[in-house]
């Protein structure tokens, strides 16, 4: 037999394979057979190696043959295996400043297209060579061979499917503790986490007492009790919650911080977790960073229309300070990004410095301080100043050395942003002054000064009209009375007056309220109040000075709330004296 065989037909006339004898064959003739089709493999095999040379050698690129080549992980992981099969195309070299592809189609423009994508993206050179399809075979075969990543999420996993099954059995937040007595320990975390979404909540508060564990939901800026777990649970429930936020569980004894995700199809929530020691265990409060939360344009904040104009007015300035001031909790971060928002066009650059970054904005940059590398709000503020931009955020004035470097900022042609904790617009001033800044660099630095708290709004499905107590009548009265005729503000004749309240229901909770508002006071630096400016002026003295310029008070814009049928007396008494 010659060691050239040209044809499938000569080798089976040879061996007999092609006879049409129904004789069964021997032992014998079953291996030639069994060798007549590994030599024909091989035949083929090489008839499509040379068939590769020979294209390689019309386009001009080089050849590889990468049957037995051994191909690294690293490389095969270059090119997910899905878009290998897509493009016949696979890394067969990479040595991290060089990169080679192999590919049935070199000439494709979707090829040289991802040798460009991995080169920019691992600043290497390349080269793209041409395979046979055994080779491109045995590289996919090889994806086989890697060894399986599993990535590690920190989440809770809530389901589409279990937050419906929950939103049957959770009509009010009373019905939380119904669920969860008949719940292991990791679906009582499962159906907080649940429940906190329907009820639109904003902090979960878990926390231990002598002989219970208390659950109770911030629900429109109030705190509802939803359930109360026994205290055997307690060390589970602690070491499921620090599992997951990636907390050390053995560290009792000092605060921690960290953050999960709850997975939705409908979107990522971001939880913050913040545990403390306590007498009976730990208290964790986990605050839900919902995307929708503040996803509020300038227009939706609740500004009055004239208070509206007044600080869009100011906003619209090329440089100066606008502060927002309040407790934690009322509003002051979704202020500041719904200004963010209004200002983010593509002719200016915004970066903001956060701790932590709470929202990602998008065409945004956001830097997050970083203490144990002494990226203060101080230091990371000079050097965004660096970065040439024209709106600066600083998630809040904590001492003098950020204060001047805030208001140098704002002297020289930056518009910046920022909080400060006090109690309203008027403290803002004596507090700048207390930090030791000097009043003729404050005068002229700021624009305004926002004062702001949220108060619940009356819930649209139960909402009644009532007739107000006597008390509570007098404070409107006095309140409205007050409001400052250089304000612009008309209010309506007593006769005319209206006053609402819900009754609750399943919609509300039973609580009467659905959502917030902001209340507002907006004090605007005047050359009235830039001349009164000096190291000795009290609050009070400022209050009186941006009254007489027309500024209503919170408790003031409340009061108009409560006459447009937005709100309650007693909210607004709650939360604005």
């Amino acid at each position: 037999m010659s060691n050239d065989i040209q044809s499938i037909e000569d080798l089976l006339k040879y061996t007999g394979a092609g006879s049409t004898s129904n004789t069964a064959p021997h032992a014998g003739e079953r291996t030639t057979i069994e060798k007549f089709d590994e030599k024909m493999v091989q035949v083929r095999l090489k008839e499509n190696e040379t068939e590769a040379e020979s294209a390689a050698n019309t386009l001009g690129v080089p050849y590889v043959n990468l049957k037995g080549f051994p191909i690294s992980p690293e490389a095969l992981r270059l090119i997910p295996k899905e878009r290998a099969e897509s493009l016949k195309t696979v890394c067969f070299l990479f040595s991290g400043s060089e990169i080679r592809l192999a590919s049935l189609h070199p000439a494709d423009q979707n090829v040289k297209d991802l040798l460009f994508e991995l080169q920019e993206r691992h600043k290497a050179n390349g080269g793209i060579y041409q395979i046979s399809e055994e080779s491109l075979r045995v590289s996919i075969k090889a994806y086989e061979t890697l060894p399986k990543i599993q990535v590690i999420v920190k989440g809770v996993q809530v389901t589409d499917e279990e937050l419906e099954k929950f939103k049957s059995q959770l009509k009010i937040y009373t019905d939380v503790q119904k669920v969860m007595d008949h719940a292991s320990i990791t679906d009582i975390i499962t159906i907080v986490m649940a429940a906190a979404l329907q009820f639109n909540t904003s902090d979960v508060h878990v926390e231990a007492e002598e002989d219970k564990i208390v659950v109770r939901f911030r629900i429109d800026g109030v705190l509802q009790e939803v359930a109360i777990i026994p205290h055997d649970f307690w060390k589970k429930i602690v070491a499921r919650i620090k599992l997951i936020s990636g907390l050390k569980i053995n560290v009792t004894d000092r605060p921690q911080d960290g953050r999960f995700t709850i997975f939705l199809k409908a979107g990522d929530t971001d939880v913050r977790v913040s545990t403390i020691p306590t007498t009976w265990g730990e208290s964790i409060v986990m605050r839900l960073l919902k995307p929708s939360s503040i996803n509020v344009e300038f227009g939706q904040l609740g500004y009055r229309p004239l208070a509206e104009a007044k600080l869009a007015k100011e906003i619209a300035k090329p440089h100066g300070m606008i502060i927002t001031t309040g407790p934690t909790g009322s509003g002051k971060t979704t202020t500041l990004y719904a200004i963010l928002k209004k200002l983010n066009t593509s002719d200016v650059k915004i970066i903001t410095l956060e701790d932590p970054i709470e929202y990602k904005l998008e065409g945004i940059n956001q830097s997050q301080i970083d203490h144990s590398k002494n990226y203060t709000f101080a230091g990371g503020l000079r050097s965004i100043l660096r970065q040439d931009p024209d709106i600066v955020m600083v998630g809040e004035i904590r001492d003098l050395e950020t204060a001047e470097v805030a208001i140098n900022a704002a002297l020289t042609g930056h518009l910046m942003l920022s909080t400060l904790h006090t109690n309203d617009a008027a403290g803002a001033i004596p507090r700048f002054l207390s930090m030791g800044v000097k009043p003729f660099l404050l005068a002229p630095s700021l624009n305004a000064i926002i004062g702001q708290r949220l108060t619940r709004k009356i819930c649209e499905a139960c909402k009644e009209e009532i007739v107000l107590e006597a008390d509570q009548l007098a404070f409107v009265k006095k309140v409205s009375a007050e409001i400052p005729e250089a304000s612009g503000e008309v209010v309506a004749p007593e006769s005319e007056w209206k006053f609402f309240k819900g009754k609750g229901c399943t919609v509300c909770n039973a609580t009467g309220y659905k959502g917030r508002v902001g209340i507002y006071e907006i004090l605007v630096m005047s050359e009235e109040i830039k001349a009164a400016l000096s190291e000795s002026i009290s609050e009070y003295q400022v209050r009186e000075l941006a009254k007489q310029q027309g500024m209503t008070t919170m408790q003031q814009d409340g009061v108009l709330k409560v006459l447009d049928g937005m709100t309650t007396v007693e909210e607004i008494q709650r939360v604005a004296g």
